[in-house]
């Protein structure tokens, strides 16, 4: 993989382009969305150029180091995961725009604006960042709840809207991981749809927004996701049985 250009550079280059680039007014109309609707779309939150750089990195670690799996998660009512992954210890071995971008402190100060309190790197390292993607019909990853509060999510590659990928959200619910009751979540809350297309990034409130891909039918669907936390992440008991049941899928 050609190395990217990282250190100094890069880190100046993301801060002046979010100083500059993108007004705070922005971010705090996303911010009225993320709080309705638990999630915002940003596309402007990184140039073209990064977004490139993003871009070909996850291309050449899907290529490498994607692992197939398919299975079912009985904390989330036993919905789907059909996918290939990369996990984050892949990606911190052989990337290298990705982890430097993951906490860097102004795209955490971005963040934060749009979620209205702290954004603070995941403790748990396994859930940092991962690669996604959905590559054969039927490829879905399921309805869930995250562990820890937020997500960004780098949209690198997207079938049309016909052809499925775009995702799901029930905003303002709770995770109960002994009886999740999926269709209560459905009938008392309104499901919002976001269409998405390569290059869009959104901010996901996903603790408490139940959320979906909904199953491809054609094209692929690849995406890089960083999950962060909020200051309650870190004093609350997580157990990670739906993290470890996914890595625990070996099968190319």
């Amino acid at each position: 993989m050609p190395a990217a250009p990282t250190g100094p550079g890069l880190n100046r280059r993301v801060s002046q382009y979010l100083e500059r680039e993108v007004e705070p007014a922005r971010l705090e109309r996303a911010r009225q969305n993320f709080l309705r609707r638990g999630f915002a779309k940003l596309p402007y939150l990184a140039s073209a150029e990064i977004k490139q750089q993003v871009a070909d990195e996850v291309e050449a670690l899907i290529a490498e180091h994607g692992v197939r799996r398919d299975l079912t998660l009985p904390e989330t009512g036993h919905t789907p995961r059909r996918m290939r992954n990369v996990h984050r210890a892949e990606i911190a071995a052989h990337g290298s725009i990705v982890p430097e971008i993951y906490a860097h402190p102004a795209v955490l100060r971005a963040l934060e604006t749009v979620a209205g309190e702290q954004v603070l790197v995941c403790p748990y390292q396994p859930e940092q960042f991962v690669i996604t993607e959905l590559e054969q019909s039927g490829d879905t990853h399921g309805w869930h709840w995250d562990d820890y509060s937020f997500a960004l999510v780098w949209v690198i590659d997207c079938p049309p809207l016909e052809q499925g990928g775009f995702v799901q959200c029930v905003a303002h619910t709770q995770w109960n991981k002994d009886d999740p009751q999926l269709h209560r979540q459905f009938v008392s809350h309104p499901i919002h749809s976001l269409e998405l297309s390569p290059g869009d990034l959104y901010f996901m409130r996903t603790d408490t927004t139940l959320h979906r891909v909904y199953p491809i039918s054609g094209g692929r669907r690849l995406i890089l996701n960083m999950a962060y936390a909020a200051e309650h992440d870190l004093s609350k008991p997580i157990s990670h049985e739906g993290m470890e049941t996914l890595w625990a899928e070996t099968a190319r």
